[in-house]
């Protein structure tokens, strides 16, 4: 139940890494799209250096984030760039989400705010926990499943080094599901070629990928306990709402999240 709440709005803040809305507000202060990207979202932890950037966000290569933070800071402030999120939020998702979000926006918040409580060991999280409520309900709205990702997210690292898996590894046992193809992933975070091989080769000789580059039984069972460690972490912001809140989360929610995606506001998800 844990991770279909956490699915069933996620779409909502997702599609912020693909708003085009996004993309321009961040190349008018001088920032490319990758660079846009690690500055808006760690903007919340202030004007931090690239190491730090690279622990929270975990599975990118360490080059493609120094060769943007800390240098974006000389560009723009990190309250700019949260300003310019909540902007890009706010234009993109008022083109295909109802005016009437009241209900889903309230139970949000409370799980949101559920989370709050419980910021330990969670930075990046905890970062955004720090932020103000909007005044405008949908960005109230985005920005609690915004809190509720990264909560989940921080809980999804904490798993990955119980298990002892890198941000790479990570991302090869994602792929070996055959939910999405190498290239995605190895494009998008920056590894090489010769780089992913190498995991790849490693992780067959643990027995946790085949030849095929799928996960073998080994395989499934680390990353089933790393989802399931992952959902263990995540329920507790939940925890607030009754039974019955959770399912009309669900029941609310799920249509928002289909209106972006049938948008196409999340490449390759519908």
């Amino acid at each position: 139940m844990i991770r279909t709440l956490f699915r069933s709005l996620e779409a909502v803040h997702g599609m912020i890494y693909f708003a085009p809305e996004a993309e321009s507000r961040y190349a008018s202060v001088g920032l490319d799209r990758p660079g846009g990207y690690f500055a808006s979202r760690a903007a919340a932890l202030g004007p931090v250096g690239a190491e730090v950037v690279i622990s929270t966000f975990y599975n990118f290569n360490p080059e493609i984030v120094r060769a943007r933070i800390p240098q974006a800071w000389e560009k723009v402030t990190p309250q700019r760039m949260i300003e310019l999120r909540f902007e890009a939020a706010d234009e993109a998702l008022r083109k295909v989400l109802p005016d009437d979000l009241k209900e889903i926006t309230e139970l949000a918040k409370r799980a949101a705010e559920r989370a709050k409580e419980m910021p330990h060991g969670r930075t990046l999280f905890a970062a955004h926990a720090s932020l103000p409520w909007p005044d405008e309900t949908l960005l109230q709205l985005f920005l609690a499943q915004t809190l509720l990702r990264e909560f989940r997210g921080d809980g999804h690292l904490a798993a990955l080094l119980r298990h002892n898996i890198t941000g790479i590894e990570a991302l090869v046992l994602h792929v070996g599901t055959g939910d999405l193809p190498a290239e995605v992933l190895r494009r998008t975070r920056a590894w090489s070629e010769d780089q992913w091989a190498a995991t790849v080769e490693d992780l067959q000789k643990r027995g946790l990928v085949g030849a095929d580059q799928l996960l073998t039984d080994e395989g499934r069972e680390l990353r089933q306990g790393i989802e399931d460690d992952t959902d263990r972490m995540a329920a507790p912001a939940y925890d607030v709402l009754s039974d019955q809140e959770k399912q009309r989360f669900v029941e609310l929610a799920t249509p928002l999240s289909k209106a972006v995606l049938d948008a196409g506001m999340v490449p390759g998800r519908r």
